[in-house]
């Protein structure tokens, strides 16, 4: 399977193991890399710089031949970490960086100074050309079947579309599960796929047996959205404490979110507010469940371990 983003990364198979927030850790990016792909981790899963230091180190003595490992980065306002993460990453090293959300210029321009390749999220056309104009080492792009915060536009035409009109490799995000869908975004042009939501029901990942079991119990018909956790649209399971409580912003949100100097602070707070309710509904039991997942976990049948969910996509 030796595509561009296999060259790129010294990487047995096209795999990116995509970055979740709470979910990836160390141990799923060894056993990944172990396995041929590429793991990722959100920065932000480190509460401070030397906790990500000593992931950087860890992974580093981890690695294999034919693996590769990185973090994601947030580079917007929200962010407050963005720059002494970017910096820490650039002194310790990495093989890539993904950035997600705001401008790529910065990251860009610091980590090819220490040599790592930059990866950018992006939903559209013309954000792509705006970051292969910047120097991006390749566009991810986030269709409208990824988990998280995914685009609007289905993996067949964003990713055809973004192929044709770059020069860089295009990485297609979003309705991964197995290796027919693999298959499938290879032939829309992509040179490789990241892939979230099968992993979160891993024996390795970092989370509680009832969020990795919800991601073998429920399907694709059991995705939706909400503006209830980070302030832009993302997708969860559809459990009955997320019915409760609604998925769209309350009502002083929406009249507060008018108000252009008032519209920064009121995402920045609905941000914290709904990452500190997924992060006790993936560290421990609670009826409180808002998991963050993709329809891809309609091929999710148990849970298992890194290399036999990798080897479940590959062969």
């Amino acid at each position: 399977m030796e595509t561009k983003l296999t060259q790129l990364l010294n990487i047995k198979y096209p795999i990116i193991q995509a970055p979740m927030f709470l979910v990836s850790n160390v141990a799923m990016v060894t056993e990944g890399m172990k396995a041929g792909v590429a793991g990722c981790i959100p920065a932000l899963n480190y509460r401070t710089l030397e906790e990500l230091k000593a992931a950087i180190k860890q992974l580093k003595a981890n690695k294999v031949e034919g693996g590769s490992f990185g973090f994601n980065l947030i580079v917007n306002k929200s962010n407050i970490k963005y720059k002494d993460q970017l910096r820490v990453l650039c002194e310790e090293g990495c093989d890539f960086i993904i950035t997600s959300l705001g401008s790529p210029e910065e990251t860009i321009n610091q980590a090819h100074k220490a040599g790592i390749k930059v990866f950018c999220d992006v939903t559209d056309l013309r954000f792509a050309k705006k970051v292969e104009q910047l120097g991006a080492d390749a566009a991810i792009a986030v269709n409208n079947q990824a988990g998280g915060h995914r685009g609007n536009i289905s993996p067949q035409e964003l990713t055809s579309q973004l192929s044709k009109a770059l020069s860089i490799p295009v990485i297609s995000a979003g309705g991964v599960g197995c290796k027919a869908d693999i298959d499938t975004m290879l032939s829309y042009g992509a040179e490789g796929v990241s892939v979230g939501s099968p992993f979160i029901a891993s024996v390795e990942a970092g989370v509680t047996d009832e969020y990795k079991q919800a991601c073998v119990d429920y399907g694709a018909e059991d995705i939706i959205m909400t503006e209830r956790i980070s302030g832009t649209p993302c997708t969860v399971i559809n459990t009955p404490y997320v019915q409760k409580i609604g998925t769209k912003q309350t009502w002083l949100e929406r009249v507060l979110n008018k108000n252009k100097k008032l519209k920064k602070w009121v995402k920045m707070i609905r941000f914290s507010i709904g990452m500190k309710a997924t992060e006790k509904a993936a560290k421990k039991a609670t009826y409180k469940t808002v998991w963050v997942a993709g329809p891809s976990i309609e091929h999710t049948k148990e849970i298992l371990p890194i290399k036999d969910i990798v080897s479940n996509l590959t062969k």
